[in-house]
């Protein structure tokens, strides 16, 4: 039998599924990816505030396939998918495939506005992580440098747009080194001039869950001295000055501005428009194929799917669809060699839950709400039961364990200058 070459582009937590159940079958499988490895996306906040180093939360993809005999993996940037000729065009080269699925998963949405996109920082891969670090760490120091009370108040407010998960947990994140960082290694400042604001549109954080874990996570917040703005959303900022204006005419001055208040989908050259949906996403049936085509798959962030009567706006854009959606089509996908019919996929929520600091999180599953230090220590448990690698478990351990008895944060290097662009 002719061993049929399936080419994924993307090797997040979609791919990444796809390709571990796939592993042995009879599919040639191709892998490209502008990164060399796997980014576990959901502790990259503990990275840009310290907790963290990068190599705790990313793990080499070679090494990950190197027990996969059916799999190769190719680092490159893709240039145009040409599906009339069933071919990917990379830096590398061009790619033929027989079947092709793209997990490229989604990117910071700014809602068009150029100045926050340039000027804002973002979170969505390592790299900004460690600009976020290397910036936080380097307002510390110049505050130390000034003399100029109003100066510095601008050096260190930090603001935080977007009160979702990683908003929430960027936030409470920043609040902890406020209250223990500032007073242990940075003597000589005040921490009460230090201010973190949260800043959401909608009319609570944490939109997606309950309306009691939604205000027990906000209280939580505003415990730890964050400064939380519902109903509010950024009009304007101006970097040279520093003035970021709101809707309700306030502003906050600040040199640092972190843009968390939105994700759309990271779509690819040579597709044609007419496929994108809601949210910059593919449009895609109940089998993750892309309309009109039998041999193209969408899955993660990427896929916009109606077909799921449960989530008829389609699904949220979150790890475990990506994962589920990963392992449906594996099993679509070794049924075609069998001719047999596909399954429609459904997602089955597992639950929500998020952290704002020590014995302070939100966990809901199903009807079941879970507050305070048993939320913190499933959230952490889970966690750390996803992340790929026992080194890296190891490592997530073994800091968390550090961080919880010190109160310190372990990874404090400044190794890469500002993002910010000021003119």
């Amino acid at each position: 039998m002719n061993s049929p070459h399936l080419v994924v582009i993307g090797c997040g937590f979609a791919g990444l599924e796809l390709i571990k159940h796939l592993n042995k079958s009879p599919y040639r499988i191709t892998v490209l990816d502008k990164n060399n490895y796997f980014n576990f996306q959901p502790l990259m906040y503990q990275v840009a505030s310290g907790g963290l180093g990068p190599d705790a939360i990313a793990y080499p993809l070679r090494k990950i396939i190197s027990k996969m005999p059916n799999v190769t993996f190719r680092m490159a940037e893709v240039l145009e998918v040409d599906l009339k000729n069933n071919t990917v065009k990379t830096t590398v080269g061009d790619i033929p495939f027989d079947y092709l699925c793209i997990a490229t998963g989604a990117k910071t949405n700014f809602f068009g506005n150029k100045v926050l996109e340039t000027h804002c920082m973002q979170l969505k891969s390592i790299p900004d992580a460690l600009d976020i670090r290397s910036d936080i760490l380097q307002e510390l120091e110049k505050a130390l440098s000034e003399t100029d009370t109003g100066k510095i108040k601008r050096i260190l407010n930090f603001v935080i747009v977007g009160g979702g998960p990683t908003g929430v947990e960027t936030a409470g994140a920043l609040a902890e080194i406020k209250n223990h960082v500032i007073p242990a290694d940075y003597k000589e400042l005040d921490p009460s001039l230090m201010q973190v604001y949260l800043i959401e549109a909608s009319h609570r954080v944490l939109s997606a869950m309950s309306e009691i874990s939604s205000a027990k996570a906000e209280e939580y917040l505003k415990e730890l001295g964050v400064n939380v703005l519902t109903n509010t959303s950024v009009t304007a900022y101006d970097p040279s000055s520093g003035i970021l204006t709101l809707s309700d005419g306030s502003v906050v001055e600040t040199d640092t501005v972190i843009w968390t208040a939105g994700v759309m989908g990271k779509t690819l050259e040579g597709i044609d428009t007419h496929y994108i949906a809601k949210g910059n996403r593919y449009k895609v049936d109940a089998f993750n194929r892309l309309e009109g085509f039998e041999n193209v798959f969408v899955i993660g962030d990427l896929a916009y799917m109606t077909a799921d009567e449960a989530y008829p706006n389609g699904h949220p854009m979150v790890a475990t669809v990506a994962q589920q959606q990963g392992r449906a089509l594996a099993k679509n996908l070794l049924r075609k060699l069998k001719n047999k019919p596909l399954t429609p996929f459904k997602y089955f929520n597992k639950g929500s839950m998020a952290t704002v600091g020590r014995h302070k999180a939100v966990v809901e599953i199903g009807k079941i709400k879970i507050q305070g230090y048993l939320a913190w220590f499933g959230w952490m448990f889970l966690h750390l039961m996803y992340i790929v690698g026992f080194r890296n478990r190891t490592v997530v351990f073994v800091n968390w364990l550090w961080n919880y008895f010190t109160y310190q944060r372990a990874i404090r290097l400044i190794i890469r200058p500002f993002r910010q662009n000021v003119s």
